[in-house]
C-alpha cells in the first residue's frame, strides 16, 4: 500500500509552474502526503528527472523528516539541516536543497517527487548523495508514493 502525495502547486502529470523552476524563483513547491502506514519513524523525499540527457538528474533529497509531518511547505530553505531535524543532501548540481527544473530546450521532462516512509532515522552526513541515500534506506522502506509533474523550458 502506498501513500498519497499531492501539491497545491500543480496537478499530477501536468506542468510545474515556472515559479518552481530554475527559470523562475527556483523555490520548492508545497507537498502533502497522507495514508502513511503504522510504524513510520521518518520520511525521506527524492525529486528527480529521469529524462535528463546524461541520465537521471537528482533535484532534491531530504531525509529524517519527522514521522509527525504531513508535508513540506513551499520554499524549503536550502540549509543542509532544518529546524525540524530534516537533512538535505547533495543534488546532481552539487548543491544542498531544492534545485528546480531547468531542462535543455526541447521536449518536456518528467519530475518525480517520491516520498518514502521509513522505520528508522538515517545516519547520513548532509553531503550524502542519492546512491548513499538509497543504500541507507534499503530494508527500511515501509511504503512510498509519488507525484509527477512536467516542465518544458521556455
Amino acid at each position: 500500500m502506498g501513500i498519497t502525495v499531492t501539491s497545491t502547486a500543480f496537478t499530477p502529470g501536468k506542468p510545474i509552474p515556472i515559479k518552481y523552476t530554475g527559470q523562475g524563483e527556483n523555490i520548492s513547491p508545497d507537498l502533502s502526503w497522507k495514508d502513511a502506514p503504522d510504524g513510520v519513524v521518518s520520511f525521506a523525499l527524492v525529486c528527480d528527472d529521469p529524462d535528463a540527457p546524461a541520465g537521471t538528474w537528482v533535484h532534491w533529497i531530504i531525509w529524517n523528516i519527522p514521522a509527525t509531518s504531513t508535508g513540506l511547505a513551499q520554499g524549503v530553505p536550502a540549509n543542509t539541516s532544518l529546524s525540524d531535524g530534516s537533512v538535505q543532501g547533495t543534488t546532481s548540481a552539487g548543491t544542498s536543497g531544492y534545485h528546480g527544473p531547468m531542462p535543455p530546450r526541447g521536449n518536456a521532462h518528467r519530475y518525480y517527487f517520491r516520498v518514502y516512509t521509513l522505520d528508522t532515522m538515517l545516519s547520513l552526513p548532509a553531503s550524502a548523495n542519492r546512491p548513499q541515500l538509497d543504500a541507507a534506506m534499503r530494508g527500511h522502506v515501509l511504503s512510498q508514493g509519488q507525484l509527477m509533474g512536467t516542465y518544458q523550458r521556455q
